[in-house]
């Protein structure tokens, strides 16, 4: 938590912009790298980072500290936006006679295990799904997600290792 964001929280909400870039300037290359390592293209990852900050400052207003602290509240809607933007986008065509059988068997086997994977993390208790997304995307210890979700760093683990247990055996055929 930076110093003070509670107090500039209350600022942004009576339309305070010095305020407001307080707060991005001390979040923004952290949600961007959350979304980069998602999006995988760094133009891409830059927009959608600031489509996460403008859709938070139009939202501030219903952000309740008492509910989550303020660095939970924009990663919930971080991740909101990577699950927009990969439901809108689609990967780009190319004609089959491009593509020799080899590639296109190895490149439509990565595909699908890629969407079959994100879609099953997706389908995961919200819970569950943020802590695999904080970690595994946002490169956060165990230790950083218990102080972020208010919860003991062994429920974290528990659920986190648990969670990949059911995906290992959930895509055992693709081993």
């Amino acid at each position: 938590m930076i110093e003070n964001e509670l107090k500039l929280i209350r600022r942004i909400k009576k339309g305070c912009k010095k305020s407001a870039d307080v707060l991005i300037n001390a979040y923004y290359d952290e949600i961007y790298i959350y979304v980069c390592r998602q999006v995988g293209d760094k133009q891409e990852a830059m927009d959608i980072t600031q489509e996460i900050f403008i859709t938070a400052w139009q939202s501030i207003g219903g952000y309740n500290e008492d509910k989550a602290g303020f660095r939970t509240w924009l990663y919930r809607v971080a991740t909101n936006k990577i699950i927009d933007y990969r439901r809108k986008n689609r990967p780009d065509t190319i004609p089959l006679d491009e593509i020799s059988e080899s590639a296109l068997t190895a490149a439509f086997d990565e595909s699908v295990f890629v969407r079959e994977i994100e879609a099953y993390i997706s389908s995961l208790e919200p819970q569950i799904s943020r802590i695999l997304r904080l970690h595994i995307y946002g490169g956060y210890s165990f230790p950083e997600l218990a102080e972020m979700l208010k919860q003991p760093e062994a429920k974290i683990k528990s659920q986190y290792y648990r969670a990949i247990s059911k995906i290992r055996k959930e895509f055992s055929d693709y081993e």
